[in-house]
């Protein structure tokens, strides 16, 4: 193998590298995501052990950072990024380069090699979708504080819902989800698709209430599914875009369900009775606190449900939850209402 050859494999493996040591960054960091930043670290580590079979002295020889004629050459903007997510996608475009240069390289000499750098690129273009999708649902996640639930019936007509709905965004409801039962399902996506528009028209994230086809055709932000709905694995077979899925959950067990099946957020409680579903026995307030610790590093937001008012939104509050649900606590007025929650959040 000629110095020349060993310095392109040596160049590229450190890009390589380097490229994924900031894409684990990224995941570890910003997303918080334990299974991403693993993600990365297995493929760097693949590549080192991989790379490894070479003879490592022979690279390090044939490194010439001196004489490297590629050495300070530039074009505008190279090194230019607006934010940490800029910073994420040009480490993963730094990282496929590289290692397509690896794998056609390394394969005049190893095969094995080769093949594992191929690998290695193709789980880098996976790990750039995961975390294009994750960043996606955690810009939605996190501006979520005040979730409110919005409900259509056969006796309700739609532009009291849209209007309920508009209200309630003026008032600072930072998630709206639609609740319709008994409705026909032409009527149902009609409406989802005008609730859909009036939430992103007020920068509020739309959740369409069980039926996660709705939510897809009616391009909504989410949608949360009860315990008897799809099962996220199925629902994420049907999006089209990156779809935040929910469901409730009642119990320790629950919880550990839900943690299994893949959900983005989850309810806890109910917290206390709940007027809405009152054959719910309250899971209180230490089953909120339970939820807290074992959410947290999971990447999965806890919302709490059941009961909440005014009244008793400080006490949801000081168990570490910082979302919260509610529906018939803004019924009669939901401007005015949604803004004294909100402000309660806010000044938490």
């Amino acid at each position: 193998m000629s110095d020349s050859l060993y310095r392109m494999i040596d160049a590229n493996f450190n890009r390589a590298r380097e490229a994924l040591r900031g894409m684990e960054e990224y995941c570890r960091f910003l997303l918080d995501d334990k299974v991403l930043s693993g993600q990365a670290k297995q493929l760097r580590h693949r590549l080192c052990e991989s790379v490894g079979r070479l003879d490592a002295a022979r690279l390090l020889a044939a490194r010439d950072v001196v004489g490297d004629v590629g050495r300070g050459l530039t074009i505008d903007g190279q090194l230019s990024r607006a934010t940490l997510a800029d910073c994420f996608t040009a480490a993963a475009k730094r990282a496929s380069e590289a290692l397509r240069v690896l794998a056609e390289t390394t394969q005049t000499q190893n095969a094995e090699v080769a093949a594992v750098c191929e690998q290695v690129r193709f789980g880098v273009y996976d790990l750039e979708k995961a975390v294009f999708v994750a960043a996606f649902k955690r810009d939605k996640l996190d501006r979520i504080r005040l979730y409110v639930l919005v409900n259509a019936d056969t006796n309700t007509p739609d532009a009291t819902v849209l209007e309920q709905t508009r209200r309630c965004i003026a008032g600072g409801a930072d998630a709206v989800q639609l609740r319709a039962k008994g409705i026909p399902d032409h009527r149902f996506l009609e409406l989802a698709k005008a609730f859909v528009a009036a939430c992103a028209s007020g920068d509020a994230v739309s959740i369409i209430n069980d039926r996660a086809d709705i939510a897809v055709l009616a391009a909504a932000d989410g949608a949360h599914l009860g315990q008897d709905e799809l099962p996220p694995q199925a629902a994420r077979i049907l999006e089209k875009r990156p779809l935040l899925l929910g469901g409730s959950t009642h119990s320790a067990a629950e919880l550990e369900a839900a943690i299994e099946a893949g959900f983005d957020y989850v309810g806890v409680g109910p917290c206390f009775a709940s007027p809405t579903k009152p054959h719910l026995t309250p899971a209180g307030l230490d089953y909120a606190r339970l939820a807290v610790r074992r959410l947290a590093g999971t990447g999965i937001r806890p919302v709490a449900i059941g009961g909440i008012t005014e009244t008793n939104i400080a006490d949801i509050l000081k168990t570490g939850i910082e979302a919260v649900a509610v529906s018939s606590a803004v019924l009669k007025d939901p401007e005015n209402a949604c803004r004294r929650l909100k402000n309660i959040l806010a000044n938490r």
